[in-house]
């Protein structure tokens, strides 16, 4: 007795093959080729060739999306043609929703050396936090660029949202960051180990025994 196959979990790279085969098939080539005139490599993680396949083997393999063709050209090599199918857009429709609907836990690095400042000095984390300030910097303006030059192609502001949304994260990250390193140039942000201590032995105090 067969069963049906899977569908898998969803992932940024998953959700994103599907919703560009909602428009027309494509083969991976395209597929790269439209991320990036959209804009979407910089949400989306395709710099790797292999991740891209390995989704669309997933997506394959669940029934999402299936073969159209096969293009044969001499000045290429044979490239496979996908569209998507009826199960793949519902999947696409329920794995957006519920993205949309559900923030998830995230653990990324960053915010893990924020709860462990205390073992650097003041000055450490003034230089750290500079460096990043610069870098983060240099990303909002790259994400800005990416905005307009996706506008430049007629692409609509329904599409770029994603872009918006990391241009506001990265203003945000921006000025907290101001903050808090003149916070600590201006000395009103201290701390020291014997009040870190302190704090410590306290909360053993009063926890249930």
């Amino acid at each position: 007795m067969s069963t049906a196959p899977q569908v898998p979990k969803s992932s940024p790279i998953t959700l994103t093959v599907l919703s560009l085969l909602h428009f027309k098939p494509l083969h991976p080539y395209g597929m790269q080729r439209l991320l990036k005139q959209w804009g979407k490599d910089q949400v989306v993680n395709v710099g790797q060739r292999t991740s891209l396949y390995r989704a669309i083997d997933r997506l394959l393999g669940a029934g999402l999306i299936a073969v159209r063709e096969t293009e044969r050209d001499q000045q290429y090599p044979e490239r496979t043609v996908y569209e998507i199918t009826d199960t793949g857009r519902e999947a696409t429709r329920s794995w957006l929703l519920e993205m949309l609907r559900e923030p998830k836990s995230e653990f990324p690095e960053f915010p893990v050396a924020l709860a462990n400042l205390m073992l650097l000095t003041p000055e450490e984390i003034e230089q750290a936090l500079a460096a990043r300030l610069t870098a983060v910097r240099a990303g909002q303006a790259a994400q800005q660029r990416s905005l307009a030059e996706t506008a430049a192609f007629g692409v609509p502001r329904v599409a770029m949202l994603e872009n918006e949304y990391a241009v506001a994260l990265a203003t945000a990250e921006v000025d907290w960051l101001e903050s808090v390193i003149a916070d600590l140039r201006a000395g009103t942000l201290t701390w020291s180990a014997e009040e870190l201590i302190a704090v410590a032995q306290a909360s053993d105090a009063q926890a249930p025994q």
